[in-house]
């Protein structure tokens, strides 16, 4: 199967010759071989695994899985990989912190705009 990993602003990952895939899904932890009919599913935050010549293991946010063929589409929020299964954990626990972090940030300078504008609003009817 050949696997691409699509993050709103980029792609993951593109691999090739997979020969197996775990994936976290709404009806729980689901396997995919490449003989599996097409069929699409939706992720939960997780652990996705892929097997190459070895297994891979991804922490992943909620998404869409989408297998036609001998080609597997995985859409998500977030990812992270890289490290062993052991490390996953605290990796994930720290990136999506601070992803809580900015998106906090984001809303707290989109509360100040808004009550700018307003405020800037109200005078300006006074006039």
């Amino acid at each position: 199967m050949d696997l691409k990993i699509l993050l709103p602003y980029k792609v993951f990952a593109d691999i090739k010759n997979v020969g197996n895939i775990v994936a976290e899904t709404s009806e729980g932890s689901v396997g995919f071989l490449p003989q599996r009919l097409d069929c699409v599913a939706v992720l939960v935050p997780g652990i996705f695994s892929y097997k190459t010549d070895k297994v891979h293991y991804l922490a992943v946010d909620e998404g869409l899985f989408v297998k036609a063929g001998s080609q597997v589409l995985v859409s998500v929020r977030n990812a992270v990989g890289g490290v062993e299964l052991g490390k996953l954990a605290e990796t994930v626990k720290n990136d999506f912190k601070n992803a809580d972090e900015n998106e906090e940030k984001v809303r707290h300078m989109a509360s100040q705009l808004e009550s700018g504008f307003l405020s800037r609003l109200k005078k300006f009817q006074q006039l």
